[in-house]
């Protein structure tokens, strides 16, 4: 029987009630999303509340703040955080992005997200994995996941965010409207010569050449690559 958490080298993940476990894609987002000097971060959709423990472990001094729709996510979420060594600097709010706008939050330096991305595929019959997989009216649509980006991020804060190149594509239409731009792009592929699979982008309020680099996740002999045992040297327990 496959554990239910997954063991980080200074946290654990406890996932088995969650609707999405952790994943790799999202691994490589938690370690190369711009946190440092950041005082105040945001994890949208947190689910496991991964990419905000990562954050927390990366960054030793920022307050971390996650939104979790979902109550049962969010009760694991919170639970993770407790556990974790930086307990007094994170904060869950179970409740919908719209609801934490309405709070009026201080700015952000950087949010992070890993949010909903497919558009026209079959659904699951599993609704609570529908909602964190793909894009309804009643799920976190890409307008408001950048319009919130655009009113509450600070004047030099940093929206970053996974997606599926075809669905970055669709994002980068909304975060545009919202007055948000791409600087950074990570091209994550399975191996050398494959299709991309996420692109990992970066938006500020300032329009900038965009800065794009690639991550191979598998090397030679489907090994980890030196470049992907680097990133999640700090956190896989096998690295």
């Amino acid at each position: 029987m496959a554990n239910s958490y997954f063991q980080f080298k200074e946290f654990r993940i406890e996932q088995g009630a969650c609707a999405m476990k952790v994943s790799t894609d999202a691994c490589v987002l938690g370690a190369v999303a711009p946190v440092a000097g950041a005082q105040r971060l945001l994890d949208i959709g947190t689910g496991t509340g991964l990419l905000a423990l990562m954050a927390a472990q990366r960054n030793a001094t920022a307050t971390i703040e996650a939104v979790e729709l979902d109550p049962t996510d969010a009760a694991q979420a919170a639970a993770n955080f407790l556990a974790s060594p930086w307990a007094a600097r994170l904060t869950l709010h179970a409740l919908p992005l719209a609801g934490l706008a309405a709070t009026h939050p201080a700015p952000f330096d950087g949010i992070l997200c890993n949010p909903p991305f497919f558009r026209h595929s079959l659904r699951s019959p599993d609704a609570r994995r529908t909602t964190a997989r793909h894009t309804t009216d009643d799920s976190l649509t890409f307008a408001e996941l950048a319009q919130f980006a655009a009113e509450f991020l600070a004047p030099a804060g940093h929206l970053t965010v996974l997606l599926p190149p075809p669905e970055m594509q669709h994002f980068e239409q909304a975060a545009a409207e919202a007055g948000l731009w791409p600087t950074a792009q990570l091209v994550v592929r399975h191996r050398a010569g494959s299709k991309p699979l996420r692109h990992i982008t970066t938006f500020e309020r300032q329009p900038a050449q965009l800065r794009q680099q690639e991550l191979l996740i598998k090397g030679a002999n489907e090994e980890y690559s030196p470049a992907f045992r680097e990133l999640l040297g700090p956190f896989y327990l096998a690295l």
